[in-house]
């Protein structure tokens, strides 16, 4: 029986023509100046970071797999800033901002699915250290160019895929007249909430989206780095363990950050919904961590380094010639 207050179609879905309101940091009316210039200037340099090493690892002629793959990770934070930050910078100059219906579902379904290709990629990333410390005289076949395309293929391709059967399924659900949405984008869990539904069957699809999106990537790497752990002590080089380790130090951090701030958003009941906290979680996840994977990668990969000062050298070489 529909709830009271509720617009539906006949299908018993949300009227399309509709729309929502992101309400965003509608409550910090005297920040909202400060708040713009922060989300901007953390926007610019977090564009500017993933371009700069986007860029330095397609001008590289030689591409071992780990570039490959932190290129399309690059790639994949360009792409996901972008679907996020420029509306919630929008929202910031004014009381709240309109979305479309269509809108709000593009936006839900590109994020979960940039962020479920992330998380397919980070499992690519944890079978490519494995091969790379495990197996390491096998690591060039094993690792071909080919098997790091289809790897990153299917890594984009699934999370479409499973994005793509939650947002429909969220977007059938029954929305309250209101239509404003407490957030500054339309979320997984702002949208649940605003439902007007009364029992547990709208989160089922969510569920699954965790199941597939976080829980199977997380195992997998579990059990990667398990068999990199067995292989290091049997290492009996306490140099050659520390510089194994190494190599994985920011895939570690990567991961644990990504994996952290979505279980804790994502693996909870509708009931335990805060508005306020969830903000300012996804303020963190959709704009901090971004800004931090290229100073991760920089910092912590030699890979990345070398590829950075070879891009350096060139730009001072053309500035000389």
């Amino acid at each position: 029986m529909p709830c009271e207050g509720c617009v539906e179609r006949d299908n018993g879905s949300t009227d399309a023509t509709m729309g929502f309101l992101l309400l965003g940091f509608s409550e910090l009316l005297h920040l909202r100046a400060l708040l713009f210039l922060i989300f901007l200037t953390v926007h610019l340099a977090t564009l500017a970071g993933n371009v700069v090493i986007f860029l330095a690892v397609v001008m590289e002629p030689s591409r071992p797999p780990m570039l490959l793959f932190l290129c399309q990770l690059s790639a994949i934070e360009l792409c996901y800033t972008l679907v996020i930050v420029p509306k919630a910078l929008l929202g910031l100059t004014a009381d709240d901002s309109a979305i479309s219906f269509i809108g709000c579902a593009a936006q839900m379904h590109l994020f979960v699915a940039l962020g479920g290709a992330e998380c397919f990629l980070l499992a690519a990333m944890s079978y490519d250290r494995y091969v790379a410390i495990c197996q390491p005289l096998h690591y060039a076949v094993v690792m071909s160019e080919g098997l790091c395309l289809r790897l990153a293929g299917a890594s984009c391709l699934g999370g479409f895929l499973v994005a793509l059967g939650l947002t429909v399924a969220v977007f059938r659900l029954p929305f309250c007249q209101s239509h404003r949405i407490n957030h500054f984008f339309c979320d997984v869990p702002a949208m649940l909430h605003l439902a007007c539904t009364q029992n547990y069957t709208s989160e089922l699809p969510l569920l699954a989206t965790c199941v597939l999106l976080l829980l199977l990537p997380f195992l997998l790497i579990l059990i990667s780095y398990a068999c990199i752990a067995t292989a290091l002590l049997r290492v009996r080089s306490s140099l050659g363990r520390g510089k194994a380790f190494c190599t994985c130090c920011s895939h570690l951090a990567i991961t644990f950050l990504h994996y952290g701030c979505a279980a804790f958003i994502y693996i909870r009941p509708k009931s335990s919904y805060s508005p306020a906290r969830d903000k300012m979680v996804s303020l963190v996840y959709t704009n901090v961590t971004p800004l931090l994977y290229p100073l991760i990668y920089s910092l912590r990969n030699k890979e990345i380094r070398g590829v950075l000062r070879k891009m350096l050298m060139r730009r001072r070489i053309a500035q000389l010639r």
